[in-house]
This record gives C-alpha cells, structure tokens and sequence, in this order.
C-alpha cells in the first residue's frame, strides 16, 4: 500500500516534532491488513512547500 497520506509525523519524519492521533489510526489500518511501514535507509523529502516559514517534509509512505 502507497500513497500521499499528507500526515505529517516524526514516526516517519525525524524533523518533525510532533505527532499526531492520525499517523495512530494510519498505522492501525495498515495492521489491520498485516502491513508494516517500510522505512527509507536515507530519509527522502517528498513534500516541498513554497512557504520559507515552513518545512519541507516527508508525507508519501509506503506499507508492505
């Protein structure tokens, strides 16, 4: 399973602080269909903002 799940969260992007109740209920439904999020030896961007006053950050995961 893939795609641009547009949470962001440090369980899968280490420059971001905080972590939300959605990346829980994400990962549930992954669980439930017996996934595991498959991590990226390099952390790779995947968001890119516009916006300087905000980061670019990781939201495309992919569960196998």
């Amino acid at each position: 399973m893939a795609g641009n799940f547009n949470i962001k969260d440090r369980k899968w992007d280490s420059s971001y602080s905080f972590h939300i109740s959605h990346s829980d209920s994400l990962i549930e439904v992954a669980n439930s269909f017996e996934l595991e999020l498959s991590s990226s030896i390099h952390q790779i961007l995947t968001c890119y903002t516009d916006n300087p006053n905000n980061s670019n950050s990781v939201i495309d995961l992919i569960f196998l």
